[in-house]
């Protein structure tokens, strides 16, 4: 089973490192071409490409300037410990144990509008840029031009490595969206996570990419393979619904946030 998220908005670079092992980014090539890219847009243009404030423009202005083609533990840490938003709360992945990373390293991607795909140890630089942007390349339009089926192809390879069957999608639409279904060879599950509230189950968001975290961190310390033995998942308080399921959207459900 290979398991893709998204990546997040914020970010921590302080805090102590809970592995040693690092490794370089797969799409470094592709991830210098697009910051050239960024580089001649001024904070204000950064500032309107994504729709963000003038502060935040001018941070991620500058992390464009300060971002190096050579990773390295100095201006880089692995993405997976660099990311704090709600997928990655859940994931918890600052206390996995060295198996656990080893195991991620082969079984768990995020999905990423710089890198592309970054493997759980590979050395990121701070950065923001959604895979929704409209960044206009050579290559078409916005970023799911840009990476056209590199991201498929990447996929596909690590699925045969590890000889999976599954892709299971904790990812975002907008960061699956960069992926394309039909070049995938594997079974793509894409888990569902619903709390009651109002007299009714609905997706809340937070606690739903919570969730998603929570699941990646299941999967991963339980070396899960079975797409069947999802329907045991039973954390924070989450039950497999049956009825309100597919095989391609496994439906869970939780009485009480």
């Amino acid at each position: 089973m290979l398991i893709v998220v998204s990546p997040a908005k914020s970010l921590d670079y302080e805090s102590s490192l809970a592995t040693k092992s690092a490794t370089k980014p797969q799409y470094m090539e592709q991830s210098e071409i697009l910051i050239e890219q960024l580089r001649q847009f001024s904070p204000p243009q950064v500032s309107e490409l994504m729709g963000i404030s003038a502060k935040l423009a001018d941070l991620n202005f500058g992390r464009y300037l300060s971002w190096q083609p050579k990773a390295t533990r100095k201006n880089a840490r692995p993405a997976v410990l660099a990311f704090t938003g709600d997928v990655y709360q859940g994931l918890q992945a600052n206390s996995f144990s060295q198996e656990d990373f080893e195991y991620a390293q082969e079984h768990f991607r995020i999905l990423s509008g710089l890198y592309g795909l970054l493997r759980p140890l590979d050395l990121m630089q701070p950065y923001r840029l959604e895979m929704g942007s409209k960044l206009k390349t050579e290559r078409g339009a916005n970023l799911y031009d840009f990476w056209g089926e590199q991201i498929s192809d990447g996929l596909n390879k690590q699925l045969k490595k590890t000889r999976s069957e599954v892709l299971l999608n904790l990812a975002s639409n907008e960061y699956f969206s960069a992926v394309r279904p039909k070049l995938i060879k594997a079974e793509i599950v894409s888990p569902v996570f619903k709390d009651y509230k109002s007299g009714k189950y609905k997706i809340i968001s937070f606690f739903a990419k919570k969730a998603r975290g929570s699941m990646s961190r299941w999967v991963i310390q339980n070396q899960i393979e079975d797409v069947g033995q999802l329907q045991n998942f039973d954390v924070d308080g989450y039950r497999y619904n049956a009825a309100a399921s597919t095989d391609a959207k496994p439906v869970f459900l939780r009485d009480a946030s």
